[in-house]
């Protein structure tokens, strides 16, 4: 069996598992304290997400992707500055704000496009990757080789935002309270000309909504709407959606998704599992699920331990916005 093809759905059973986390919109820290040294960082069985965690700037190396999206990591990655001419960057305290060349530049694309073609002052940019990918120690399962970004279904303010706003605010929820649909008092016609502008994004292989905002999309757009295969439904990703571009030409260690159907995926069957009572009510299991062991770095590519050994590259963002709040 094609392991590929076994991971996508695990993916998304994982992704249901950390959905509530998704929703919880967790706050960041003005003030992050660094980890502290791990006791033991040889000993094999130790989690790869304590290893990557604690990593705080690249590997000084060239620009290569290691592995799938949810089991990988990425050498030479780079920083998205966090203010553009048209975008900011959230949760500093993180520290995900590193991907591959590709989506640093298809983000800042994105964010000219949001405001020429939605009227947007500009993209509020959540999570992208670790400094050299990886799995994180808290949230997604995926954005570990560089090639996934979170977009806030927030405009950006017309303003720069301080360090306390970028840690603290949340995004605005955009499903309505019984996850049947968008909330009519949140979604407005722009944010459909944001994930059409990132759908039509040659690079581009999936988009991941709310089901509640694939309906949306379906419903209302309008001409060509070939772009629309490219948006799947997904758990969470109500406040945010998750942008996930193709391997980089030439990029032979990075192992590819398949594309996504052709079809829009409107129809009705295509949408039903979604809104089904067994997805929007999950009933908790009579026996709780034995917690699964972390990944370890046995089950990274080999190159992940060269990428984590590497010296850390002469790479700086600044981290501290101008007119912040004390």
């Amino acid at each position: 069996m094609n392991p590929r093809l076994f991971l996508i759905p695990l993916i998304a059973l994982i992704a249901a598992a950390n959905a509530a986390s998704a929703w919880a919109q967790d706050k960041g820290t003005v003030h992050p304290k660094p980890l502290p040294p791990l006791a033991n960082p040889d000993d094999p069985n130790i989690a790869a997400k304590e290893l990557f965690g604690r990593k705080v700037l690249p590997a000084a190396m060239p620009t290569r992707v290691h592995g799938f999206y949810a089991h990988g990591c990425i050498a030479g990655a780079e920083g998205l500055p966090i203010d553009g001419d048209n975008w900011q960057v959230m949760r500093l305290s993180r520290n995900r704000y590193w991907g591959h060349p590709d989506l640093v530049a298809l983000i800042k694309r994105l964010a000219a496009r949001a405001r020429r073609d939605a009227g947007w002052p500009g993209i509020l940019v959540g999570d992208m990757s670790q400094p050299r990918g990886g799995p994180m120690l808290t949230g997604h399962a995926s954005h570990q080789v560089g090639l996934d970004a979170d977009i806030w279904l927030t405009p950006m303010p017309n303003r720069q935002l301080s360090r306390n706003e970028r840690e603290e605010m949340s995004a605005v929820m955009m499903v309505r309270s019984d996850r049947l649909d968008i909330d009519p008092h949140a979604w407005t016609p722009t944010h459909l000309a944001v994930i059409r502008a990132a759908a039509q994004e040659p690079t581009v292989q999936r988009i991941f909504v709310n089901a509640a905002i694939k309906k949306a999309l379906c419903r209302e757009a309008k001409g060509d709407r070939s772009w629309l295969h490219k948006v799947r439904p997904m758990y969470g990703h109500d406040y945010h959606f998750h942008i996930r571009i193709k391997c980089p030409p030439g990029a032979s260690e990075c192992e590819s998704q398949p594309d996504p159907n052709e079809g829009e995926g409107c129809s009705a069957g295509d949408l039903a599992y979604w809104f089904s009572d067994a997805v929007l009510h999950p009933k908790p299991p009579k026996v709780p699920p034995k917690p699964k062991p972390p990944m370890t770095m046995a089950a990274l590519p080999p190159a992940c331990k060269s990428v984590l050994n590497a010296p850390d590259a002469k790479h700086e963002v600044s981290s501290r916005p101008t007119g912040e709040r004390r």
